[in-house]
């Protein structure tokens, strides 16, 4: 038998360009084995051409990342996996009893319709384990009603209903939180937000107003100060995971996500004011970057992040120094 997967009947584009991405780009390096930058790299490429492409990719290698960190089985050839880790409580998933197969809803599944594997979290008295679900053969009802989204709308986030999926746990309870990694995949979607950006803000860069004194020009040296700063600090953390994988750098993370999504608020507010309406309502590809990075950049966890920033500078007690 075969271990190509094989797309589903009425296939949208989306899925089936991200299924000849991978068929061209089955891997990226893994976090902290040498190469976490040019993952990155490949990550803000991804998010420059199409961020709901990221948003069904990068998920995709973040599970093929976390199989492998949890010495886990890898994905079968072919095969298109997501995370699915949304707690809270509409999340009701849970292992049948005395069965291997899991039911309930799990809220907030991107691509749900669409993916043959997902990794998801199940709490099981107070801790968090960690599910490998067929989806292929499985019986699971999506519900994308509540999806009005206009940024991120071609990759509905939805409730998945599951009806005695098969699962097979990875790790032990609670390891999908505790490795190190799990702090490293999230500095990995910052540089999905950071390659939007950068496409975002191409226009500016290429524009005849930019090149000569002027408000224009202004603008976009901010946009270079911004943007700039982020891929230096991208770059800083990328050696320091190379350099120590396994620690989880997790103020490190937390500030570089941080930056990075305040430096796409300013770029989306510099980059309007320097060109105006116009590309946001003539030209379709600026106007869907624009909707989609308004959306995405929201998966930060915003003014918490701030905080723990905040109290783990305090906590330190280390100046800021060259």
């Amino acid at each position: 038998m075969s271990n190509i997967a094989t797309p589903r009947a009425e296939t949208p584009a989306l899925v089936r360009h991200a299924r000849d991405w991978l068929a061209r780009h089955p891997a990226l390096p893994l976090p902290g084995a040498g190469d976490t930058l040019g993952r990155w790299q490949l990550l803000a490429q991804i998010g420059a051409q199409d961020l709901c492409l990221a948003k069904l990719l990068e998920a995709h290698y973040d599970a093929a990342a976390i199989l492998h960190e949890l010495d886990a089985p890898p994905l079968a050839t072919g095969e298109l996996a997501a995370v699915w880790a949304a707690e809270g409580p509409a999340a009701t998933l849970a292992l049948d009893a005395g069965s291997s197969t899991l039911s309930g809803a799990k809220p907030w599944c991107s691509g749900a319709d669409w993916v043959d594997a997902a990794l998801v979290t199940v709490r099981v008295d107070g801790h968090c384990r960690l599910f490998r679900a067929d989806l292929q053969q499985a019986r699971l009802k999506c519900d994308t009603q509540a999806w009005q989204a206009t940024g991120m709308e071609r990759i509905p986030s939805a409730t998945a209903h599951f009806d005695r999926v098969p699962a097979v746990e990875i790790g032990v309870p609670d390891a999908y939180l505790q490795r190190p990694g799990f702090w490293h995949g999230g500095a990995g979607i910052a540089a999905c937000w950071f390659g939007a950006a950068t496409a975002l803000a191409a226009p500016l860069r290429c524009s005849a107003k930019a090149g000569e004194p002027g408000v224009a020009a202004g603008l976009l040296g901010q946009v270079d100060m911004t943007l700039s700063a982020c891929a230096a600090l991208l770059r800083e953390l990328a050696d320091l995971i190379d350099a120590a994988p396994t620690h989880a750098h997790m103020t490190e993370v937390v500030r570089v996500r941080s930056v990075v999504e305040r430096a796409c608020v300013q770029t989306l507010d510099l980059v309007a004011r320097a060109l105006g309406p116009g590309p946001m309502c003539i030209d379709p590809d600026h106007a869907r970057r624009w909707s989609d990075l308004t959306v995405f950049i929201r998966q930060s966890h915003a003014d918490r992040d701030w905080q723990q920033l905040g109290m783990d500078c305090q906590r330190e007690g280390r100046a800021w120094t060259l």
